[in-house]
């Protein structure tokens, strides 16, 4: 049994990578800070599903609050009987290209200073791994479609890709220096259940069930490369292995336009939507497509749940949980 700091444990992909961990037998410690960056309902509820399970500990902590991290981490290393921990797994940030634009000192605090607090705490606590969520949006505007690794990602466009970025040269320099092994994941458009209620999968269901407007940035055509929650928690572990310092895709192996999306969703949710075009939003990406064959050569990953399954999934599981789910702010 080895033991994983998680960061970001009541968020979407966090709180995946959590239940993985613990269903393989691991020790999981989970820290979040609860806020308020989108309805903090749907936090509450990935966490519910996580707290009462063996081997599960969480601290409600802000990893960009240096103090608080620091005592809760000497807390953990004097533990009687409990060896230090093999793995930081830091999914723990502040989400989304709109809202950067408005608040980007939050995401600046979280996704930078919150990366280095946890990379200082693996030189103090020796703790040789590390895993750091990223974003494809680091890529830019010119990016070549599917996108690779290696394409440029010198031109970020947001405040959140810029702190991602940021964040990644962090991690080098903390393997540059102090031989700690890190993996960098440039996560694509990633959906599921209890999915991030400011993103297009949630909002579109919840508006389509609901009978409310469709609200479209864009006419639709842009394209995005989906990959359901499942599969990107399970490259993420697959990540943990010794890889010196690696940043790889995990997403995108179907991609849709988003009029086709809401085509789909009509079809599931057997409702017709009304759709309202809004000009483009200037944060916005035109396409997102990863190019995963690094992926394939180190991991022997790929994507295992189709766009049409995964959909269902999220759209039953939106069915199910109604009841509250109708009533989370989609912005």
């Amino acid at each position: 049994m080895a033991s994983y700091l998680v960061t970001g444990a009541a968020g979407f992909i966090g709180g995946r990578v959590a239940h993985l961990l613990l269903d393989a037998g691991h020790e999981v410690i989970g820290v979040d800070n609860l806020n308020a960056a989108y309805d903090v309902r749907v936090k509450e509820y990935r966490l519910a599903a996580l707290q009462g399970r063996p081997g599960f500990a969480f601290h409600r902590v802000d990893i960009a609050d240096r103090g608080a991290l620091g005592g809760m981490l000497d807390n953990l290393t004097r533990r009687p009987g409990k060896a230090g921990l093999d793995a930081v797994i830091n999914l723990a940030a502040r989400a989304g290209v709109r809202q950067s634009v408005l608040d980007p000192w939050a995401y600046m605090e979280a996704n930078l200073a919150g990366t280095l607090n946890l990379l200082e705490a693996c030189r103090q606590y020796a703790i040789p791994k590390f895993v750091l969520a990223s974003t494809s949006s680091v890529y830019g505007k010119e990016a070549p479609l599917p996108t690779p690794e290696t394409a440029s990602s010198d031109l970020p466009l947001q405040p959140y890709a810029a702190s991602k970025k940021a964040a990644e040269v962090l991690c080098h320099t903390y393997h540059y220096l102090y031989g700690l092994d890190v993996t960098v994941f440039r996560y694509f458009t990633v959906y599921g259940p209890a999915g991030r209620p400011d993103m297009v999968m949630f909002r579109f269901t919840q508006w389509l069930c609901e009978g409310k407007i469709v609200k479209v940035n864009g006419d639709g055509e842009q394209t995005r490369g989906f990959t359901f929650v499942d599969d990107v928690a399970r490259g993420t572990l697959l990540g943990l292995k010794p890889l010196g310092y690696e940043v790889i895709n995990l997403g995108g192996h179907e991609c849709l336009k988003v009029n086709d999306l809401i085509r789909m969703l009509e079809e599931l949710t057997h409702q017709r939507a009304s759709v309202e075009y809004l000009p483009l939003h200037p944060a916005d990406m035109l396409a997102n497509w990863a190019d995963i064959s690094k992926a394939r050569r180190l991991l022997g990953w790929e994507p295992q749940v189709s766009l049409i399954e995964g959909v269902s999934r999220l759209v039953a599981w939106y069915q199910a949980e109604r009841s509250w789910a109708s009533q989370v702010d989609t912005g």
